[in-house]
């Protein structure tokens, strides 16, 4: 027996949700050969603005890691820029203190010498007693006492060309000159060469009368005995 005819039995049902779902799709979609509508413009400069927003939020990112970079890179020139700068200074500072410490101490030993010798004559000097003399040995005794106080004045001139300051109490307490000797030597070498020969005559008395006087003083005192 023939059965009653049945539409169903003719459908594809996955042909059938194929096809729902391309209308679907196609009916959100502009037309081809259409103008866009309005709010597919919308659509579209609503996403135009977010992709902007978020590359314009990237390029602030990147600009602040290629500022920190900068940062650090600057910061790195600096550290080597800096520490070979204050190695040299330093370098350079210890060898000048040193060679100031070596020419200080020199300086020092050789101001306690003058010291010492300035000291050795005063008490020569403080030693004369003239109450002490008696008629017979008082030529010999001056001649003595003459004689102490030209030694004595000669530390004295000796010490004035190598300390300045016994000359000018203005002056620094202690040079720190490498020689302070040799600064007074071009000045006594400038007075030789620029006097005449009578004016050197003069300078060679004037250095040389007490020795002459204590000469005569004890052909004197010989003779007189």
């Amino acid at each position: 027996m023939s059965s009653s005819f049945d539409r169903s039995d003719f459908v594809d049902p996955d042909f059938q949700a194929s096809k729902s779902g391309y209308v679907t799709a196609t009916a959100g979609a502009p037309t081809a050969g259409r103008p866009p509508t309005r709010e597919e413009l919308d659509t579209k400069v609503t996403e135009t603005q977010q992709r902007l927003t978020e590359l314009k939020a990237a390029q602030e990112k990147l600009e602040r890691e290629r500022a920190s970079i900068e940062e650090a890179r600057r910061r790195q020139i600096e550290l080597h820029n800096g520490r070979e700068e204050m190695v040299s200074h330093l370098t350079r500072g210890v060898g000048l203190l040193e060679e100031a410490e070596f020419t200080a101490r020199r300086d020092a030993e050789q101001m306690a010498k003058t010291i010492s010798e300035l000291r050795e004559a005063a008490e020569k000097l403080h030693a004369i007693n003239q109450e002490s003399w008696t008629k017979e040995n008082w030529n010999v005794e001056l001649t003595r006492a003459l004689t102490t106080i030209e030694n004595g004045r000669m530390e004295w001139n000796s010490a004035r060309m190598k300390w300045p300051v016994l000359s000018d109490p203005n002056a620094a307490a202690a040079p720190t000159a490498a020689n302070p000797a040799p600064a007074a030597a071009p000045q006594l070498n400038s007075l030789l060469a620029g006097g005449n020969f009578a004016e050197l005559c003069r300078l060679g008395f004037a250095l040389t009368w007490p020795v002459l006087l204590g000469a005569v003083a004890i052909v004197i005192a010989l003779f007189l005995r």
